[in-house]
């Protein structure tokens, strides 16, 4: 069928909104109609040659939307059934099965690779191959094609637009807190950077009952946010030394941090913020692929220091996003303050938007929506 999607021509391109066509599901497979479909950071990843897509290529990783179609053997959902689409893994390596499938042994494969175990690639554009299958959905289109390891069923009453950052942004963030490093209650918590993720962290420390949430973010307005969603403090790098402005707040250092920048100078100076015994998780995705961290061996010897990387907030989506939803729904997990809607075909103007600080978190929907 033909469908409406957002493709990247070459790296660095603007999106281009076009017509292009798209396979039915086969075994296994899921059809979406998708009807909203937040920006990540990892999307722009995708199209600045971060991470690998093929060009013409359709990027997109937090779908959310209707069943259309599903391939032989689906049982998990049906037809008509409201979705959200997360990350993909392979259901069958040792961390697959052991409830670990955001570090799936063949996550670079399952949602990178842009074609199907067969090899075969479902996107194309005037019989020509276009890369998709990007997180197992190329979501930034009408219609994505899926697997059912990647959709998960909400019956909940929640807007679409506010369902679809669950399927990464806000799962990573929260999740990093609460899953990934189990902050406790009356911990202290640094996180690094004040974008979706960032205050999807706070959000997850609010809930955790951390006693301080520690907010570093250059951007006033989203400084003044992550206060207003359960910081206790929040920093401006500008003011210099960082780790003596955390150490003013929490003397003894804080027991973990969240970085979410991928920024190696900014990951230095949490080393000197952290308490006897602390965790630093590393969330963000650098711009440099080879960038690395210069780490004191004395250093991490003397404070236990560990560092950890997280990718997805350790999530298994079919129990943690109906979690998230249920929050959302008890009203703390305010979703509706990260959220900005923008019209699909206004792709580039939201891209824009994120990247100057004028929204946190852009979701496209649709003409019907």
């Amino acid at each position: 069928m033909k469908t409406q999607a957002a493709l990247l021509t070459e790296q660095g391109s603007d999106f281009s909104v076009e017509e292009i066509e798209i396979e039915g599901p086969r075994a296994g497979e899921v059809l979406v109609q998708v009807e909203a479909v937040g920006i990540c950071h990892t999307d722009l990843a995708a199209r600045d040659g971060v991470l690998p897509i093929e060009f013409p290529g359709v990027v997109g990783h937090e779908g959310a939307g209707v069943v259309l179609e599903i391939g032989a053997g689906v049982t998990k959902v049906t037809v008509g059934d409201k979705v959200g689409v997360t990350f993909n893994s392979c259901g069958e390596c040792v961390t697959c099965t052991t409830g670990r499938q955001s570090y799936c042994e063949r996550f670079n494969e399952m949602n990178y690779g842009g074609v199907r175990s067969d090899g075969s690639k479902p996107l194309s554009k005037d019989g020509a191959p276009v890369g998709g299958l990007f997180f197992g959905q190329s979501s930034f289109a009408r219609v994505a094609l899926a697997n059912e390891r990647n959709v998960v069923k909400v019956d909940a009453d929640i807007p679409f637009a506010l369902l679809a950052p669950l399927g990464c942004g806000v799962q990573t963030g929260f999740g990093a807190v609460t899953r990934s490093l189990g902050a406790e209650k009356g911990s202290a918590i640094v996180v690094t950077g004040g974008g979706s993720v960032g205050l999807a962290a706070v959000l997850g420390a609010a809930v955790a009952e951390c006693a301080t949430v520690i907010v570093v973010e250059p951007n006033q307005k989203r400084r003044d946010l992550a206060l207003e969603l359960g910081a206790t403090h929040a920093v401006d790098p500008a003011a210099g030394d960082v780790a003596g402005q955390i150490r003013g707040i929490v003397a003894r250092g804080v027991d973990y941090a969240v970085d979410t920048t991928g920024i190696p100078g900014v990951i230095q100076t949490l080393i000197g913020a952290m308490a006897v015994r602390g965790t630093i998780g590393l969330i963000g995705v650098p711009s440099d692929p080879a960038a690395g961290v210069d780490l004191s061996i004395i250093a991490a010897l003397t404070l236990g220091l560990t560092v950890t990387g997280i990718i997805e907030g350790d999530s298994v989506p079919d129990e943690f996003i109906p979690e998230l939803v249920g929050l959302y729904r008890d009203g703390r997990l305010p979703l509706d303050k990260l959220v900005t809607t923008f019209p699909f075909a206004d792709i580039n103007r939201a891209v824009t938007a994120q990247h100057d600080g004028d929204v946190v978190k852009p979701v496209l929907v649709f003409d019907q929506l």
